[in-house]
Protein backbone atom coordinates (compact mmCIF):
# COMPACT_ATOMS: atom_id res chain seq x y z
CA UNK A 1 0.00 0.00 0.00
CA UNK A 2 2.86 2.40 0.85
CA UNK A 3 4.82 1.24 -2.20
CA UNK A 4 2.24 2.12 -4.15
CA UNK A 5 1.64 5.39 -2.94
CA UNK A 6 4.93 6.71 -3.59
CA UNK A 7 5.36 5.29 -6.81
CA UNK A 8 2.13 7.25 -7.68
CA UNK A 9 3.38 10.11 -5.65
CA UNK A 10 6.49 9.71 -7.90
CA UNK A 11 4.72 9.50 -11.26
CA UNK A 12 2.87 12.44 -10.19
CA UNK A 13 5.81 14.59 -9.18
CA UNK A 14 7.61 13.90 -12.75
CA UNK A 15 4.25 13.87 -14.79
CA UNK A 16 4.11 17.89 -13.12
CA UNK A 17 8.01 18.40 -13.84
CA UNK A 18 7.49 17.29 -17.43
CA UNK A 19 4.80 19.26 -18.07
CA UNK A 20 6.37 22.22 -16.25
CA UNK A 21 9.61 22.03 -18.70
CA UNK A 22 7.03 21.96 -21.79
CA UNK A 23 4.99 24.99 -20.65
CA UNK A 24 8.11 26.76 -19.88
CA UNK A 25 9.44 25.50 -23.62
CA UNK A 26 6.14 26.47 -25.16
CA UNK A 27 6.38 29.92 -23.54
CA UNK A 28 10.30 30.60 -24.61
CA UNK A 29 9.69 29.40 -28.03
CA UNK A 30 6.44 30.00 -29.12
CA UNK A 31 4.01 31.92 -27.38
CA UNK A 32 6.82 34.41 -26.17
CA UNK A 33 7.73 35.41 -29.87
CA UNK A 34 4.44 35.64 -30.73
CA UNK A 35 3.11 38.45 -28.46
CA UNK A 36 6.25 40.15 -29.02
CA UNK A 37 6.24 40.17 -32.66
CA UNK A 38 2.74 41.49 -33.02
CA UNK A 39 3.45 44.33 -30.64
CA UNK A 40 6.27 45.55 -32.81
CA UNK A 41 4.00 44.96 -35.57
CA UNK A 42 1.32 47.06 -34.32
CA UNK A 43 3.62 49.64 -33.72
CA UNK A 44 4.66 49.95 -37.80
CA UNK A 45 7.79 48.29 -37.56
CA UNK A 46 8.49 45.51 -40.38
CA UNK A 47 10.70 43.14 -39.70
CA UNK A 48 11.28 38.75 -40.86
CA UNK A 49 8.41 36.50 -39.09
CA UNK A 50 9.20 34.32 -36.75
CA UNK A 51 10.43 30.49 -37.54
CA UNK A 52 9.71 28.34 -35.06
CA UNK A 53 11.89 27.75 -33.00
CA UNK A 54 15.36 28.79 -34.69
CA UNK A 55 14.13 32.08 -35.94
CA UNK A 56 16.36 33.58 -38.76
CA UNK A 57 19.35 31.53 -37.02
CA UNK A 58 19.69 28.81 -40.09
CA UNK A 59 19.19 31.29 -43.19
CA UNK A 60 21.30 34.08 -41.47
CA UNK A 61 24.48 31.23 -41.18
CA UNK A 62 23.39 30.16 -44.75
CA UNK A 63 23.71 33.87 -46.23
CA UNK A 64 26.98 34.39 -44.09
CA UNK A 65 28.58 31.29 -45.76
CA UNK A 66 27.43 31.78 -48.82
CA UNK A 67 29.25 35.67 -48.45
CA UNK A 68 32.38 34.32 -47.06
CA UNK A 69 33.30 31.64 -49.82
CA UNK A 70 35.23 33.96 -51.97
CA UNK A 71 37.19 37.13 -51.86
CA UNK A 72 35.55 40.50 -52.25
CA UNK A 73 37.18 42.99 -55.48
CA UNK A 74 39.84 45.36 -53.56
CA UNK A 75 37.47 47.95 -51.96
CA UNK A 76 36.10 49.16 -48.52
CA UNK A 77 32.56 48.74 -49.55
CA UNK A 78 32.77 45.12 -47.06
CA UNK A 79 29.30 45.37 -45.24
CA UNK A 80 27.40 42.64 -47.44
CA UNK A 81 30.36 39.87 -47.28
CA UNK A 82 30.59 40.93 -43.08
CA UNK A 83 27.25 41.18 -42.43
CA UNK A 84 24.85 39.94 -45.26
CA UNK A 85 22.14 38.60 -42.92
CA UNK A 86 21.14 42.44 -41.97
CA UNK A 87 22.49 43.73 -45.21
CA UNK A 88 19.32 42.02 -45.86
CA UNK A 89 17.20 42.85 -43.51
CA UNK A 90 17.81 46.64 -44.09
CA UNK A 91 17.23 46.32 -47.80
CA UNK A 92 14.02 44.36 -47.30
CA UNK A 93 12.56 46.32 -44.22
CA UNK A 94 14.34 48.76 -43.26
CA UNK A 95 12.28 51.77 -44.97
CA UNK A 96 13.26 55.70 -44.33
CA UNK A 97 13.27 54.75 -40.41
CA UNK A 98 16.20 52.38 -40.85
CA UNK A 99 14.61 50.38 -38.57
CA UNK A 100 13.94 46.41 -38.89
CA UNK A 101 14.16 43.04 -36.63
CA UNK A 102 14.80 39.66 -37.31
CA UNK A 103 15.10 36.95 -34.85
CA UNK A 104 17.83 35.37 -32.81
CA UNK A 105 16.36 32.43 -32.18
CA UNK A 106 12.91 33.22 -30.09
CA UNK A 107 14.72 36.48 -29.44
CA UNK A 108 13.33 39.71 -31.75
CA UNK A 109 16.54 41.50 -32.55
CA UNK A 110 15.74 45.29 -33.73
CA UNK A 111 18.27 46.87 -36.07
CA UNK A 112 18.46 50.57 -34.98
CA UNK A 113 20.27 52.81 -37.36
CA UNK A 114 19.35 56.46 -36.15
CA UNK A 115 22.14 58.19 -33.97
CA UNK A 116 20.10 59.32 -31.83
CA UNK A 117 18.26 56.34 -30.85
CA UNK A 118 21.96 55.17 -30.29
CA UNK A 119 22.88 57.56 -28.19
CA UNK A 120 19.89 57.10 -26.13
CA UNK A 121 20.26 53.60 -25.71
CA UNK A 122 24.56 53.56 -25.15
CA UNK A 123 24.30 56.73 -22.99
CA UNK A 124 21.71 54.30 -20.78
CA UNK A 125 20.19 57.44 -19.11
CA UNK A 126 16.76 55.67 -18.62
CA UNK A 127 18.32 52.57 -17.22
CA UNK A 128 16.58 49.88 -18.41
CA UNK A 129 19.35 48.48 -20.81
CA UNK A 130 21.67 45.55 -20.56
CA UNK A 131 23.62 43.43 -22.07
CA UNK A 132 22.14 40.24 -23.02
CA UNK A 133 23.51 37.46 -20.57
CA UNK A 134 24.70 35.23 -23.69
CA UNK A 135 24.75 31.91 -23.27
CA UNK A 136 26.58 29.47 -20.50
CA UNK A 137 29.10 28.68 -23.97
CA UNK A 138 29.91 32.01 -24.21
CA UNK A 139 30.65 32.90 -20.52
CA UNK A 140 33.38 29.96 -20.86
CA UNK A 141 35.56 32.53 -23.30
CA UNK A 142 35.22 35.17 -21.41
CA UNK A 143 33.43 37.65 -18.54
CA UNK A 144 34.90 40.66 -16.81
CA UNK A 145 34.45 44.21 -17.10
CA UNK A 146 32.81 44.08 -20.66
CA UNK A 147 30.19 41.20 -19.66
CA UNK A 148 28.71 42.71 -15.68
CA UNK A 149 25.59 44.63 -15.10
CA UNK A 150 24.77 47.06 -12.36
CA UNK A 151 26.88 47.06 -8.75
CA UNK A 152 29.19 44.56 -9.93
CA UNK A 153 30.14 46.52 -13.33
CA UNK A 154 30.11 49.37 -11.25
CA UNK A 155 32.70 47.75 -8.69
CA UNK A 156 35.13 46.44 -11.62
CA UNK A 157 35.28 49.63 -13.22
CA UNK A 158 36.34 51.68 -10.06
CA UNK A 159 39.27 48.98 -9.06
CA UNK A 160 40.44 48.45 -13.01
CA UNK A 161 39.71 51.80 -14.02
CA UNK A 162 43.33 53.62 -12.31
CA UNK A 163 45.36 50.54 -13.67
CA UNK A 164 44.21 52.79 -17.22
CA UNK A 165 44.98 56.01 -16.11
CA UNK A 166 48.03 57.79 -18.63
CA UNK A 167 50.73 58.21 -16.29
CA UNK A 168 50.31 54.50 -15.87
CA UNK A 169 50.55 54.48 -19.80
CA UNK A 170 53.77 56.25 -20.00
CA UNK A 171 55.28 54.03 -17.21
CA UNK A 172 54.66 51.33 -19.57
CA UNK A 173 56.65 52.18 -22.89
CA UNK A 174 59.56 50.57 -22.33
CA UNK A 175 57.18 47.01 -22.40
CA UNK A 176 55.76 48.59 -25.50
CA UNK A 177 59.34 49.89 -27.17
CA UNK A 178 60.87 45.92 -26.38
CA UNK A 179 57.80 44.76 -28.05
CA UNK A 180 58.35 46.59 -31.28
CA UNK A 181 62.13 45.89 -31.23
CA UNK A 182 61.34 42.29 -31.44
CA UNK A 183 59.29 42.52 -34.12
CA UNK A 184 61.33 44.96 -36.23
CA UNK A 185 64.53 42.04 -35.48
CA UNK A 186 62.26 39.40 -36.53
CA UNK A 187 60.74 41.49 -40.26
CA UNK A 188 64.40 42.47 -41.09
CA UNK A 189 65.31 38.93 -40.52
CA UNK A 190 62.93 38.06 -42.67
CA UNK A 191 64.50 40.33 -45.42
CA UNK A 192 67.72 39.00 -44.93
CA UNK A 193 69.90 40.61 -47.94
CA UNK A 194 66.88 40.10 -50.62
CA UNK A 195 65.52 43.93 -49.58
CA UNK A 196 62.03 42.39 -49.37
CA UNK A 197 59.80 39.96 -48.61
CA UNK A 198 56.26 38.59 -48.70
CA UNK A 199 54.99 37.98 -45.50
CA UNK A 200 51.35 37.37 -43.71
CA UNK A 201 51.34 39.94 -40.71
CA UNK A 202 48.03 39.35 -39.73
CA UNK A 203 49.72 36.23 -37.29
CA UNK A 204 52.39 38.59 -37.13
CA UNK A 205 50.76 41.41 -35.26
CA UNK A 206 48.92 38.67 -33.72
CA UNK A 207 51.92 37.98 -31.77
CA UNK A 208 53.37 41.39 -31.29
CA UNK A 209 49.85 42.43 -29.44
CA UNK A 210 50.21 39.03 -27.52
CA UNK A 211 54.11 40.13 -26.88
CA UNK A 212 52.74 43.62 -25.42
CA UNK A 213 49.67 42.28 -23.62
CA UNK A 214 52.08 39.70 -21.47
CA UNK A 215 54.66 42.25 -20.82
CA UNK A 216 52.28 45.35 -19.71
CA UNK A 217 49.30 42.92 -18.18
CA UNK A 218 51.67 40.42 -16.96
CA UNK A 219 55.05 41.02 -16.65
CA UNK A 220 55.99 38.26 -19.05
CA UNK A 221 56.65 37.94 -22.28
CA UNK A 222 54.79 36.21 -25.68
CA UNK A 223 56.17 32.90 -24.62
CA UNK A 224 54.61 32.78 -21.15
CA UNK A 225 51.12 34.17 -22.45
CA UNK A 226 51.29 32.19 -25.84
CA UNK A 227 48.99 28.75 -24.45
CA UNK A 228 46.53 31.09 -23.62
CA UNK A 229 46.15 33.24 -26.51
CA UNK A 230 45.79 30.26 -28.59
CA UNK A 231 43.66 28.36 -25.77
CA UNK A 232 41.12 31.66 -26.23
CA UNK A 233 41.17 31.94 -30.07
CA UNK A 234 39.86 28.36 -30.53
CA UNK A 235 37.39 28.44 -27.69
CA UNK A 236 36.15 31.81 -30.01
CA UNK A 237 36.08 29.86 -33.17
CA UNK A 238 34.10 27.31 -30.99
CA UNK A 239 31.67 29.99 -29.74
CA UNK A 240 31.07 31.43 -33.21
CA UNK A 241 30.42 27.96 -34.05
CA UNK A 242 27.64 27.41 -31.41
CA UNK A 243 25.84 31.19 -31.78
CA UNK A 244 24.45 30.06 -35.66
CA UNK A 245 22.54 27.26 -33.95
CA UNK A 246 19.56 28.06 -31.04
CA UNK A 247 20.83 27.22 -27.48
CA UNK A 248 18.80 25.11 -25.73
CA UNK A 249 18.82 25.39 -21.77
CA UNK A 250 21.47 22.43 -20.26
CA UNK A 251 22.80 21.18 -23.75
CA UNK A 252 26.10 22.47 -22.32
CA UNK A 253 26.05 19.17 -19.65
CA UNK A 254 25.80 17.18 -22.96
CA UNK A 255 29.04 14.89 -23.08
CA UNK A 256 29.94 16.05 -27.05
CA UNK A 257 33.06 16.28 -28.27
CA UNK A 258 32.72 19.93 -28.89
CA UNK A 259 31.14 20.24 -25.48
CA UNK A 260 34.21 18.56 -23.46
CA UNK A 261 36.99 21.07 -25.69
CA UNK A 262 34.98 23.64 -24.43
CA UNK A 263 35.60 22.31 -20.73
CA UNK A 264 39.31 21.48 -21.46
CA UNK A 265 40.15 24.74 -22.64
CA UNK A 266 38.21 26.74 -20.35
CA UNK A 267 39.69 24.70 -17.06
CA UNK A 268 43.58 24.72 -18.79
CA UNK A 269 43.03 29.24 -19.38
CA UNK A 270 41.89 29.11 -15.62
CA UNK A 271 44.60 26.89 -14.38
CA UNK A 272 47.27 28.80 -16.10
CA UNK A 273 46.52 32.50 -15.12
CA UNK A 274 45.63 31.13 -11.32
CA UNK A 275 49.29 30.08 -11.54
CA UNK A 276 50.42 33.68 -12.90
CA UNK A 277 48.29 35.72 -10.17
CA UNK A 278 49.23 33.18 -7.54
CA UNK A 279 53.09 33.95 -8.10
CA UNK A 280 51.99 37.46 -7.91
CA UNK A 281 50.57 37.36 -5.01
CA UNK A 282 53.32 35.73 -3.22
CA UNK A 283 55.69 38.25 -5.03
CA UNK A 284 53.89 41.15 -4.04
CA UNK A 285 53.83 39.79 -0.22
CA UNK A 286 57.28 39.68 -0.41
CA UNK A 287 58.38 43.16 -1.41
CA UNK A 288 59.56 41.44 -4.82
CA UNK A 289 57.27 42.28 -7.55
CA UNK A 290 56.84 45.50 -9.71
CA UNK A 291 53.25 47.23 -9.60
CA UNK A 292 53.90 48.60 -13.08
CA UNK A 293 52.20 46.31 -15.08
CA UNK A 294 48.03 46.04 -15.89
CA UNK A 295 48.13 42.41 -13.31
CA UNK A 296 50.08 44.40 -10.55
CA UNK A 297 48.20 47.47 -10.84
CA UNK A 298 44.98 45.74 -10.40
CA UNK A 299 45.77 43.73 -7.78
CA UNK A 300 47.17 46.50 -5.96
CA UNK A 301 44.33 48.81 -6.53
CA UNK A 302 41.99 45.78 -4.98
CA UNK A 303 43.91 45.49 -1.96
CA UNK A 304 43.96 49.32 -1.69
CA UNK A 305 40.26 49.69 -1.87
CA UNK A 306 39.88 46.73 0.57
CA UNK A 307 41.93 48.68 3.31
CA UNK A 308 40.16 51.34 3.05
CA UNK A 309 36.58 49.74 3.38
CA UNK A 310 37.41 48.01 6.52
CA UNK A 311 35.21 45.40 7.67
CA UNK A 312 32.76 45.66 4.58
CA UNK A 313 35.98 44.93 2.03
CA UNK A 314 34.84 41.26 1.05
CA UNK A 315 31.64 42.59 -1.00
CA UNK A 316 33.76 45.55 -2.83
CA UNK A 317 37.27 43.63 -3.39
CA UNK A 318 37.76 41.28 -6.20
CA UNK A 319 37.98 37.31 -5.93
CA UNK A 320 40.60 35.31 -7.16
CA UNK A 321 37.72 34.23 -9.44
CA UNK A 322 37.16 37.80 -10.33
CA UNK A 323 40.65 38.49 -11.21
CA UNK A 324 40.88 35.70 -13.69
CA UNK A 325 38.02 36.73 -15.74
CA UNK A 326 39.52 40.29 -15.98
CA UNK A 327 42.71 38.76 -16.85
CA UNK A 328 41.09 36.39 -19.56
CA UNK A 329 39.45 39.80 -21.07
CA UNK A 330 42.73 41.53 -20.76
CA UNK A 331 44.17 38.68 -22.84
CA UNK A 332 41.31 38.54 -25.38
CA UNK A 333 40.41 42.38 -25.94
CA UNK A 334 43.76 43.56 -25.44
CA UNK A 335 45.18 41.44 -28.27
CA UNK A 336 42.64 41.62 -30.61
CA UNK A 337 41.72 44.86 -30.74
CA UNK A 338 45.20 46.06 -31.11
CA UNK A 339 45.97 43.45 -33.82
CA UNK A 340 42.97 43.82 -36.36
CA UNK A 341 43.55 47.55 -35.71
CA UNK A 342 47.14 47.39 -37.17
CA UNK A 343 46.56 44.55 -39.75
CA UNK A 344 43.98 46.46 -41.94
CA UNK A 345 45.87 49.66 -41.37
CA UNK A 346 48.91 48.09 -43.27
CA UNK A 347 46.49 46.72 -45.80
CA UNK A 348 44.65 50.24 -46.55
CA UNK A 349 48.45 51.78 -46.71
CA UNK A 350 49.27 49.01 -49.24
CA UNK A 351 46.36 50.07 -51.05
CA UNK A 352 46.58 53.82 -50.87
CA UNK A 353 50.70 54.53 -51.03
CA UNK A 354 50.35 58.28 -51.28
CA UNK A 355 49.04 58.22 -47.58
CA UNK A 356 51.77 55.64 -47.06
CA UNK A 357 54.22 58.20 -47.80
CA UNK A 358 52.49 61.33 -45.58
CA UNK A 359 52.17 59.20 -42.68
CA UNK A 360 56.19 58.05 -43.14
CA UNK A 361 57.28 61.55 -43.86
CA UNK A 362 55.18 62.89 -40.53
CA UNK A 363 56.95 60.41 -38.40
CA UNK A 364 61.12 60.55 -39.23
CA UNK A 365 59.88 64.80 -39.01
CA UNK A 366 58.33 64.20 -35.40
CA UNK A 367 61.57 61.40 -34.58
CA UNK A 368 63.42 60.99 -37.19
CA UNK A 369 65.16 57.71 -36.83
CA UNK A 370 64.19 57.93 -33.04
CA UNK A 371 62.10 55.44 -31.36
CA UNK A 372 59.25 57.56 -30.49
CA UNK A 373 58.19 58.39 -26.74
CA UNK A 374 54.99 58.59 -25.45
CA UNK A 375 54.11 62.27 -25.46
CA UNK A 376 55.44 63.17 -28.89
CA UNK A 377 52.97 60.60 -29.96
CA UNK A 378 50.21 62.81 -30.18
CA UNK A 379 52.20 64.83 -32.53
CA UNK A 380 51.47 62.59 -34.67
CA UNK A 381 48.13 64.21 -36.68
CA UNK A 382 48.22 62.13 -40.26
CA UNK A 383 48.75 58.82 -38.26
CA UNK A 384 45.97 59.49 -36.00
CA UNK A 385 43.72 60.61 -38.91
CA UNK A 386 44.54 57.48 -40.54
CA UNK A 387 43.76 55.18 -37.84
CA UNK A 388 40.49 56.79 -36.99
CA UNK A 389 39.69 56.15 -40.64
CA UNK A 390 40.64 52.64 -40.52
CA UNK A 391 38.51 52.25 -37.36
CA UNK A 392 35.76 53.83 -39.32
CA UNK A 393 35.71 51.41 -42.25
CA UNK A 394 37.07 48.62 -40.24
CA UNK A 395 35.56 48.67 -36.79
CA UNK A 396 37.18 45.97 -34.01
CA UNK A 397 33.67 45.11 -33.34
CA UNK A 398 30.82 45.53 -36.32
CA UNK A 399 27.85 45.49 -33.72
CA UNK A 400 27.23 46.30 -30.32
CA UNK A 401 24.00 44.40 -28.80
CA UNK A 402 21.53 45.93 -26.21
CA UNK A 403 18.40 44.39 -24.85
CA UNK A 404 15.13 45.97 -22.97
CA UNK A 405 14.48 44.38 -19.57
CA UNK A 406 11.55 46.78 -18.85
CA UNK A 407 8.99 48.47 -21.34
CA UNK A 408 11.27 51.50 -23.22
CA UNK A 409 9.66 54.23 -25.45
CA UNK A 410 12.37 54.59 -28.48
CA UNK A 411 11.87 56.89 -31.54
CA UNK A 412 8.28 56.76 -31.03
CA UNK A 413 8.50 52.96 -30.70
CA UNK A 414 7.57 51.06 -27.61
CA UNK A 415 9.77 48.34 -27.09
CA UNK A 416 8.41 45.41 -24.76
CA UNK A 417 11.01 44.10 -21.71
CA UNK A 418 12.96 40.79 -23.90
CA UNK A 419 13.83 42.69 -27.33
CA UNK A 420 17.32 42.95 -28.24
CA UNK A 421 18.61 46.23 -30.28
CA UNK A 422 21.14 45.78 -32.56
CA UNK A 423 23.43 48.97 -32.96
CA UNK A 424 25.03 48.26 -36.26
CA UNK A 425 29.00 50.18 -35.72
CA UNK A 426 30.32 49.24 -39.20
CA UNK A 427 26.58 49.94 -41.00
CA UNK A 428 26.52 53.66 -39.29
CA UNK A 429 29.51 54.07 -40.44
CA UNK A 430 29.46 53.35 -43.47
CA UNK A 431 26.39 55.23 -44.42
CA UNK A 432 26.45 57.29 -46.91
CA UNK A 433 23.52 59.44 -45.45
CA UNK A 434 25.71 59.85 -42.37
CA UNK A 435 28.91 60.30 -44.07
CA UNK A 436 28.55 61.25 -47.84
CA UNK A 437 29.08 60.02 -51.32
CA UNK A 438 32.23 58.72 -49.90
CA UNK A 439 31.90 56.83 -47.08
CA UNK A 440 33.04 53.59 -48.58
CA UNK A 441 35.91 54.85 -49.44
CA UNK A 442 39.66 55.23 -47.43
CA UNK A 443 39.66 59.16 -46.85
CA UNK A 444 41.44 60.41 -43.76
CA UNK A 445 41.15 63.98 -44.10
CA UNK A 446 37.70 64.08 -43.26
CA UNK A 447 39.39 63.57 -39.58
CA UNK A 448 42.00 66.75 -40.13
CA UNK A 449 39.84 68.51 -37.78
CA UNK A 450 38.93 65.98 -35.09
CA UNK A 451 36.27 63.28 -34.62
CA UNK A 452 33.61 66.16 -33.26
CA UNK A 453 33.94 68.10 -36.39
CA UNK A 454 34.11 64.72 -38.72
CA UNK A 455 30.70 63.66 -37.22
CA UNK A 456 29.27 67.21 -36.98
CA UNK A 457 29.01 66.43 -33.06
CA UNK A 458 26.43 63.14 -34.03
CA UNK A 459 27.15 59.86 -32.30
CA UNK A 460 27.84 58.21 -35.84
CA UNK A 461 31.59 56.92 -35.21
CA UNK A 462 31.79 55.04 -32.16
CA UNK A 463 34.81 52.19 -32.40
CA UNK A 464 34.90 51.86 -29.05
CA UNK A 465 31.38 51.88 -28.17
CA UNK A 466 30.03 55.26 -26.02
CA UNK A 467 28.63 56.03 -23.00
CA UNK A 468 29.13 54.92 -19.14
CA UNK A 469 30.28 51.63 -20.77
CA UNK A 470 33.03 53.03 -23.56
CA UNK A 471 35.99 50.51 -23.53
CA UNK A 472 38.13 50.74 -20.58
CA UNK A 473 41.33 50.34 -22.74
CA UNK A 474 41.14 52.82 -26.17
CA UNK A 475 43.93 55.09 -25.42
CA UNK A 476 46.04 51.67 -24.48
CA UNK A 477 45.06 50.04 -27.88
CA UNK A 478 45.49 53.34 -29.84
CA UNK A 479 48.58 54.34 -27.93
CA UNK A 480 49.83 50.68 -28.39
CA UNK A 481 49.07 51.33 -32.63
CA UNK A 482 50.59 54.53 -33.46
CA UNK A 483 54.02 53.61 -31.73
CA UNK A 484 53.54 50.49 -33.72
CA UNK A 485 53.04 52.16 -37.06
CA UNK A 486 55.39 54.18 -36.61
CA UNK A 487 58.19 52.30 -35.70
CA UNK A 488 57.20 50.06 -39.23
CA UNK A 489 56.86 53.12 -41.37
CA UNK A 490 60.59 54.20 -40.36
CA UNK A 491 62.15 50.73 -41.14
CA UNK A 492 59.96 49.43 -44.05
CA UNK A 493 57.33 50.47 -47.03
CA UNK A 494 54.59 48.04 -47.96
CA UNK A 495 53.00 46.61 -50.81
CA UNK A 496 50.26 44.13 -51.57
CA UNK A 497 50.66 40.89 -52.03
CA UNK A 498 49.52 39.35 -55.41
CA UNK A 499 48.79 36.48 -53.54
CA UNK A 500 46.85 38.97 -51.08
CA UNK A 501 42.69 38.21 -50.86
CA UNK A 502 40.49 40.83 -49.82
CA UNK A 503 37.83 39.27 -47.43
CA UNK A 504 36.89 40.66 -44.11
CA UNK A 505 35.09 38.63 -41.82
CA UNK A 506 33.91 38.12 -38.36
CA UNK A 507 35.09 36.12 -35.29
CA UNK A 508 34.19 37.67 -32.99
CA UNK A 509 36.53 40.93 -34.14
CA UNK A 510 36.79 41.89 -37.79
CA UNK A 511 39.38 39.93 -39.35
CA UNK A 512 40.79 38.61 -42.49
CA UNK A 513 39.61 35.38 -43.33
CA UNK A 514 42.94 34.53 -45.74
CA UNK A 515 45.47 36.35 -43.88
CA UNK A 516 47.17 39.70 -44.82
CA UNK A 517 49.72 39.02 -47.58
CA UNK A 518 51.93 42.39 -48.00
CA UNK A 519 55.69 42.23 -49.91
CA UNK A 520 57.58 44.07 -47.17
CA UNK A 521 60.80 46.74 -48.54
CA UNK A 522 63.46 47.45 -46.53
CA UNK A 523 64.25 51.20 -46.08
Amino acid sequence: MAVGFILRWVWWCAAAAVAWVVWRAAVWLYLRPGRLERALRAQGLQGSRYRFPYGDLKVDAKLVREAHRKPIPLSDDIVRRVAPHVHRRLELYGGKSKMSFGWFGPIPRVIIMDQEIVRDILSNKFGHFEKPRGTPIGRLLVLGLVSYEGEKWAKHRRIINPAFHVEKLKRMMPSFSICCDELIRRWEEFIGSTGKYDLNVWPELQRFTGDVISRTAFGGSYKDGQRVFELQREQAELLIQSAQNLYFPGFRFLPTQTNRRRKVIYREVVTLLSSIIERRRKAMKNGEASTDDLLGMLMASNARHSQEQGEHSQDLRLTTDDVIEECKLFYFAGQETTSVLLTWTLVLLSMHPSWQEQAREEVFQVFGKSKPDFDSLSQLKIVTMILYEVLRLYPPVAFLVRQTYKEMKLGGISFPPGVQLLLPIIFIHHSKELWGEDAEEFNPERFADGVSKATKNRLIFFPFGWGPRICIGQTFALTEAKLGLARILQRFSIELSPSYAHAPYTVITLQPQYGAQLILHKL
